[in-house]
């Protein structure tokens, strides 16, 4: 621990970096889809006052639940977009100037939101949301590929987690500011929903200081002066030697590759093993119960007797539970690696996923059982915050080379903001079906990974991305070397039984 926090320091140019890139990146996506939920009923009253004002009549309960559900899912629609918008973007200008032209976007989008009780327009909150999930589907992204190219190799997990540990915040950070002691108020509610236009012009100020990503710089723009510049103001005068020489050996390798899209990426199959893994991470975080835990976090907070107005405090409690288990989880990934928390976590999930339905099953005949489900929600959040929460992101960043990274994040982009908006659809109905039986689900999908990672993601700690591509090669083809020989085998055998 005392040789991470000497590096911290060492690195301090490189960290005040990151707190710039964290606060206008995955920070606000936290910030934006947690804190829908404490406007929900101001929201929904200002839509009904706004109706009857330039109507005169009352707005049909149907058509209330068609707009907010449009206010809601439109920034999935938006996310989806900005995801798409993000691979060329990238590419084309560099993580940097892609953000700060994000920026814009996220500070006229809370411009609509803010002033949208002044001007006394619902659509202006629609067109508001549209606008932010554009920015949290560009700066997802961005931020993720950005931190990961700036990190040095033995800081390169904890720098790779970060954009995590913000994504955290920005949740705890709403949940704080939504309490109906500050701006989870009827009266302070756009004041509320505008907070994340100050973060992105903190960002907008601030980030123009700071360089390009050095791989961008060397590999893309092939201006290698700049790339040690970079370096050297992010890593200081000694530091970067060791990575300026995996880049240059990345740049013999990829000589003449250019940065490819979406289409040519599907189409170059020596990309295929990382592609799948990182759908098998993308998924495996989309369907490991996170989703249930949520649904049923309140519901669970109830049959435990806590008061109402105790548990927007408790769940508070399980936003920080998630944070400080995020942060731990930085400072341990380039330790212990990114395999052994990914299985690790997921299994000590399963476990916990089991027992939590033990719980629910029992509590009618023990009712002691319904405080050990609120135990066991703030256990089942550590655990995923220890692990698989932040070695995704990592791992991601790691397994492509610059010139399929961007494309590949699209693809994962496309998925995750895909599962987001078809989990929300379908999960109420599955809950309504299975009760807490659904939990088997996520049981099955947790130990299906474990057993899925273990067998095809190789460790990506301390290598460089030319050494994991080439064990990502040998693996693959090795894989393919031994299928074949067996069919060879059994030709052989079948003509030696024919003879």
């Amino acid at each position: 621990m005392a040789g991470f926090v000497s590096d911290l320091v060492q690195y301090r140019k490189l960290l005040l970096m990151i707190v710039v890139l964290g606060i206008g990146g995955t920070h606000l996506t936290g910030f934006q889809m947690a804190v829908i939920n404490y406007t929900s009923p101001y929201i929904q009253k200002f839509i009904n006052e706004t109706w009857l004002e330039r109507y005169g009549s009352v707005l049909p309960q149907e058509t209330l639940t068609l707009l907010w559900s449009l206010i809601v899912s439109v920034y999935c629609v938006g996310g989806m977009i900005g995801c798409l918008c993000s691979g060329y973007l990238a590419a084309k200008y560099g993580k940097k100037k892609c953000l700060l032209f994000n920026d814009v976007i996220l500070i006229t989008a809370t411009l609509n939101t803010g002033f949208s009780r002044r001007a006394k327009s619902f659509e202006m909150i629609l067109v508001g949301r549209f606008l932010e999930g554009i920015g949290a589907g560009i700066h997802l992204n961005a931020h993720v590929q950005y931190a990961g190219e700036i990190s040095p190799k033995k800081l390169r997990g904890f720098i790779n987690v970060t954009s995590t540990v913000f994504l955290a915040l920005g949740k705890t950070v709403a949940r704080i500011l939504g309490l109906r002691d500050l701006l989870g108020t009827e009266d302070l509610w756009n004041v509320l929903l505008s907070f994340s236009g100050l973060v992105a012009l903190i960002q907008l100020l601030f980030l123009p200081f700071f360089p390009e990503s050095p791989p961008y710089l060397l590999l893309q723009k092939e201006d290698k002066a700049g790339c040690l510049k970079a370096m050297k103001q992010l890593w200081g005068e000694e530091n970067y030697r060791t990575e300026f020489d995996d880049l240059m050996k990345e740049k013999a390798i990829t000589k003449g590759t250019k940065i490819m899209n979406v289409v040519e990426l599907l189409r170059e199959r020596s990309v295929y093993p990382q592609l799948c893994t990182m759908l098998l991470l993308v998924l495996s975080l989309q369907l490991c119960g996170l989703s249930a835990i949520t649904f049923y976090t309140s519901e669970i907070f109830q049959t435990a007797n806590l008061q109402e107005s105790v548990i927007p405090y408790v769940s508070l409690g399980v936003s920080i539970s998630e944070l400080i288990s995020i942060i731990f989880c930085s400072s341990i990934i380039d330790r212990f690696g990114r395999r052994m928390l990914l299985c690790g976590g997921y299994l000590l999930m399963a476990l916990i996923l089991a027992l939590l339905e033990t719980s629910l099953l029992l509590s009618d005949r023990f009712p002691w059982l319904r405080y050990c489900s609120v135990i066991l929600i703030f256990l089942f959040i550590i655990a995923y915050g220890i692990g698989p929460a932040g070695a995704p992101a990592s791992v991601m960043n790691e397994i492509f080379t610059l010139s399929t990274r961007a494309s590949a994040f699209v693809i994962g982009g496309i998925v995750t903001w895909l599962g987001l908006t078809f989990t929300g659809m379908i999960f109420p109905f599955a809950v309504m079906l299975l009760g807490p039986f659904c939990f088997l689900i996520f049981i099955v999908v947790l130990v299906l990974s474990v057993v899925l990672i273990y067998l095809f993601l190789p460790e990506t700690k301390g290598k460089s991305t030319s050494e994991i591509t080439e064990e990502f090669k040998t693996h693959y083809f090795k894989r393919k070397h031994h299928k074949a020989v067996e069919m060879n085998a059994t030709q052989e055998k079948t003509f030696c039984t024919r003879l």
